[in-house]
């Protein structure tokens, strides 16, 4: 009786997720790195409609701030860290974000065609 209890949401979930949209069954996984107090690339681009994780790896020393309001995100990523920042889905458009503690020489966008 315990098998069938688990086999049943078992099945039903392998079943959706085969039958679900290609477009909702997986994040775009972006990279971006920030390294000597800059962005790099200093320009991402990404698909419309389509929801989008970004990878930052902060490979400098000192902390910064991942900030945008355009995509209405600030994430704060230590020295050495990697941090996730999940947005969209977006429609086709440029969206600038910037490191908060160094917004003269990190900045850059996200680009999505």
């Amino acid at each position: 009786m315990k098998l069938q209890k688990i086999a049943l949401p078992a099945c039903l979930t392998l079943l959706c997720a085969a039958w679900a949209p290609p477009g909702l069954a997986a994040d775009t996984e972006l990279q971006l790195v920030i390294k000597n107090k800059q962005f790099e690339p200093a320009e991402i681009k990404a698909p419309a409609a389509q929801k989008l994780r970004i990878l930052v790896h902060n490979q400098d020393s000192t902390p910064e701030e991942f900030e945008s309001h355009s995509l209405k995100r600030e994430k704060i990523i230590p020295g050495g860290a990697k941090a996730t920042i999940l947005v969209g889905p977006l429609k086709p458009g440029r969206y600038e974000f910037f490191g908060e503690f160094n917004p003269n020489s990190a900045k850059g966008a996200l680009v999505i065609e």
